[in-house]
């Protein structure tokens, strides 16, 4: 919709109130309200608003900035009512001087899809997002016992994945499929692939549905990567694809040095796909998360996988990239695995052998021979590999790229500092 439609829309439909969305550098969805008379003032100038207290915004002594909506965004809130109703709308970060302000997710994401499209392609994804059901948010207790695919009544989480299911195509984020994981109480919700940036902006919504229906329901949902010790932690499959004059390519050559840039750089951009200290709890070899560097067609115990080609299906080739998890910023997360693939086809990257054996089970010896490398296996050895990626600096831009190794070596000093259960339990007896 444009301006004209989303004020018609709005009336009609009786909205009161809109929540502005944006997010900070880490992700973390922000909003502030407005009445329904401040929309049409909004839509044309945006609104004020002081940035220095946002992560990774402005300093405080540079504090102003500027909120303005996208209409194309605005949807109703499925879970307003009559009388009360509210809508939501995306929305960029500006300067006073109205100029894009380099420090937004979500400018981040449209800067390098803008410079893909000078290049002629444009860049589709579809993810897989895994999630928790916990009684609260102060435990882990589940709320079955189910494992992949299970379907035993009364299953509690179908039910609030079939609400979520409803709301989301209500907001126009259209569904693929759900089901059970195979954890306890672990789910999964699949959106259709569309653009990177209607899919960034369809991720922030769904991880607030999961987590409103959850909490209308009594319960709690999590994208925490690994909060149960001992069972599969919750990743992020991205399912990727180019297109140029409306043909995909991945089945081509440009697919093959896309698939050799998001290897070669994989251990680069694992700050940004996996950015929290917990992520890497998840990235341990034994259940099913990718730990190898390495790609395969059948072979899902490698880092980049090929889904199946069937026959006059090419509109559906695709490059499944493994390692990210449910916890980070979208927007960024796309921008880096784009920058990574775009490498490879720009440096002619030439693609190493698929490995179709199962690498859990192959000695050290028989992977350094095949020479397969691995990610990062903590935060702080993931930052120590970005700060020297120019590849992550061009794509965040230096500013961003300086405040986002800030804000991660902080959360990194501040675990590194923390005594845990595990150091209580072993070593305070004997030592």
């Amino acid at each position: 919709m444009d301006k004209k439609e989303v004020l018609k829309v709005a009336r009609e439909k009786e909205v009161k109130f809109i929540q502005l969305w944006f997010t900070d550098m880490i992700g973390n969805l922000k909003s502030v309200t407005i009445p329904i008379t401040q929309l049409e003032s909004a839509l044309e100038e945006g609104k004020n608003f002081d940035g220095s207290s946002i992560e990774g915004f402005t300093r405080i002594h540079e504090s102003d900035t500027v909120v303005k909506p996208d209409p194309e965004t605005f949807k109703i809130l499925p879970w307003s009512s009559a009388g009360q109703r509210e809508a939501r709308m995306f929305c960029d970060i500006l300067l006073p001087d109205l100029t894009p302000y380099e420090g937004d997710p979500r400018w981040v994401l449209k800067k390098n899809l803008l410079a893909l499209k000078e290049e002629g392609y444009t860049y589709y994804v579809g993810p897989e997002l895994e999630y928790f059901y916990f009684k609260t948010s102060g435990s882990t207790e589940v709320l079955d016992f189910s494992s992949y695919f299970d379907l035993t009544p009364p299953d509690i989480g179908d039910e609030l994945r079939m609400q979520t299911v409803s709301a989301l195509e209500e907001l126009g984020i259209k569904v693929e499929a759900s089901h059970h994981e195979v954890a306890p109480s672990q789910h999964e919700i699949d959106l259709v692939y569309q653009d990177a940036l209607l899919m960034a902006d369809s991720i922030m919504t769904y991880k607030l549905v999961v987590k409103e229906i959850a909490q209308r329901n009594g319960s709690y949902a999590t994208f925490m990567p690994k909060p149960i010790f001992g069972v599969n932690g919750s990743g992020m499959h991205v399912h990727q694809s180019l297109f140029k004059l409306n043909k995909n390519v991945m089945g081509s050559k440009i697919g093959e040095r896309f698939i050799a840039g998001l290897l070669k750089h994989a251990r680069e951009i694992t700050l940004i796909t996996n950015q929290w200290a917990n992520s890497y709890k998840r990235l341990v070899p034994g259940y099913e998360a990718p730990v190898y560097i390495s790609w395969a067609r059948e072979n899902r115990s490698t880092l980049v996988r090929i889904p199946t080609h069937f026959p006059g299906k090419e509109i559906a080739d695709r490059v499944e990239y493994r390692a990210p998890d449910p916890a980070c910023n979208p927007y960024l997360a796309f921008s880096a695995m784009l920058q990574a693939g775009l490498e490879g086809v720009r440096q002619g990257y030439k693609l190493s052998p698929p490995i179709e054996k199962n690498l859990y089970t192959l000695t050290e010896e028989e992977r350094e021979r095949l020479g397969i490398k691995y990610l990062p296996e903590s935060l702080g050895e993931a930052i120590s590999v970005t700060k020297k990626s120019e590849l992550v600096k061009k794509t965040l831009g230096e500013e961003f790229f300086h405040k986002l190794l800030g804000n991660k070596a902080r959360i990194w000093e501040d675990y590194r500092a923390q005594l845990t259960q595990y150091e209580i339990k072993k070593n305070l007896p004997v030592l």
